[in-house]
């Protein structure tokens, strides 16, 4: 089964065809990163204004890439949410408007779903149940994949994103936007002791995450030094960052595959792109005997092969959507609202 997925959740544009959700086709890309970096984020104005010039192209490549037509695919899959709500906006349209002329099936995937689905494209052995972590600038959770389409949280983040708290501590040291990657190559040259940073922890939820606390920590660090007149040695910073994090996210994710008897563990999202997070969790997998999967670094970022994924297994349960499909800005992967509205069309 041939399907065609389109993301448009933040600032890539991407279109894809995957079959039975294992094998890629195609995988195209628009990324916006360049437009964006000189205002040090992404700009949602801008974004959705860039998705609406390049999603026909992009479109168009994929499925030329795949030698296939419009008609010789079997189903449309979209990212619906979360996400920067025009920029999803443009993506579910453009997906509506294809199913209204090839009449194709509509299905609607959540982008964490699919971040996680991103690991059988480079894993064909992987199957659920297995205990993921997913990482990236907007999320950051444990979750419980016990079958293709059924999810539970079981630890998530009660304030900033580990992505978001990389952004901001790589801003404040100086590093260009996008600052995970330039933090983790500057990791690599510091001293992960060389600064003591906050590893918080949230009462009563030992599963949970709190990156607010060190990220206000590296930047009052950084402010602090510069008041004094006083540089501070930036590989080292953002070493002893990195550190923190890891020491924040591994320890957890070990913790809850003990209490709930997983063996497969499974990173996804931007952040699992980090060198080190991802060298962290294989060492502490190994140490207890437990399988580890991380996908290829060019599925941790958004695109729409993981989307495209994601959409055969939403499909073969009968997950589809309407013309009155909407895109969602904010919505939790095992809200049961995300389970009744499918089962609603």
């Amino acid at each position: 089964m041939k399907i065609l997925g389109i993301e448009s959740s933040c600032d890539e544009t991407a279109a894809a065809v995957v079959t039975d959700g294992r094998t890629v086709l195609s995988s195209v890309v628009a990324s916006q990163v360049e437009e964006h970096k000189k205002y040090g984020g992404v700009v949602p104005e801008i974004a959705s204004r860039r998705h609406c010039e390049d999603i026909v192209g992009v479109v168009d490549e994929a499925l030329e890439q795949a030698g296939l037509s419009l008609e010789e695919i079997n189903a449309i899959a979209v990212t619906f949410a979360p996400g920067l709500i025009g920029a999803l906006l443009v993506g579910v349209n453009f997906a509506k408007g294809l199913v209204m002329v090839s009449g194709k099936p509509l299905v609607p995937v959540h982008h964490i779903r699919g971040h996680i689905a991103a690991n059988y494209l480079a894993h064909p052995e992987l199957e659920p149940p297995f205990l993921c972590l997913v990482v990236s600038g907007g999320h950051s959770h444990i979750i419980e994949v016990r079958d293709y389409t059924d999810f539970r949280v079981i630890g998530r983040t009660h304030d900033d994103a580990a992505g978001e708290a990389y952004d901001k501590a790589a801003r404040t040291l100086g590093f260009p936007y996008p600052g995970g990657v330039y933090m983790d190559k500057a990791a690599k040259e510091g001293n992960p002791s060389a600064f003591k940073l906050p590893r918080p922890q949230v009462d009563g939820c030992p599963y949970d995450f709190s990156f607010s606390g060190l990220k206000t920590a590296v930047i009052n660090l950084v402010h602090n030094a510069e008041q004094k007149g006083m540089s501070l040695p930036a590989n080292d910073v953002a070493s002893s960052f990195q550190q923190a994090v890891c020491d924040i996210l591994s320890p957890r994710l070990m913790m809850a595959a003990e209490e709930y008897g997983f063996k497969k563990i499974v990173l996804a999202g931007g952040v699992s792109a980090n060198s080190g997070l991802r060298a962290r969790v294989e060492k502490d997998c190994a140490e207890r005997g437990y399988r580890f999967f991380a996908p290829p670094l060019s599925l941790c970022g958004d695109n729409a092969a993981m989307i495209a994924a994601q959409g055969y297994y939403e499909l073969t349960v009968g997950h589809t959507a309407g013309m009155d499909l909407n895109a969602i800005a904010s919505l939790p992967v095992d809200d049961p609202i995300l389970s009744s509205f499918f089962k609603s069309q």
